[in-house]
């Protein structure tokens, strides 16, 4: 079931060619329309944290760890994604953390 709903975003999100962490592909990932599909979502696939948001993750982990703070400001909600996913026992393992600046990125109460 995962599998299908990361492949149903991946269509979404115009991804075609192959990568290690994708079911279709390795163009680099269109960051803003990950960050408006995310607005107004907890997880990537329904309300539950699923494999789709560990696939996701990983394969986009290397780009979050270069951007700078004004760009994880400019896509807030992948950061906030980004940061809640990371933060799930065993999903990080060998990866750095992602510093995140969450008084920018969750309103005053949030965290």
């Amino acid at each position: 079931m995962a599998l299908r709903e990361l492949s149903s975003l991946e269509r979404f999100l115009g991804l075609k060619k192959p990568n290690k962490y994708s079911t279709q592909g390795g163009k680099k990932l269109p960051l803003q329309d990950l960050n408006q599909y995310l607005e107004d979502k907890v997880y990537l696939a329904g309300n539950f944290f699923t494999l789709a948001d560990i696939l996701m993750y990983y394969g986009i982990h290397h780009i979050v760890v270069e951007l700078a703070v004004q760009e994880k400001e400019r896509y807030l909600n992948i950061t906030r994604w980004f940061d809640h996913i990371q933060h799930y026992p065993g999903v990080r393992h060998h990866l750095p953390p992602v510093v995140v600046l969450r008084n920018r990125v969750y309103p005053s109460g949030h965290y």
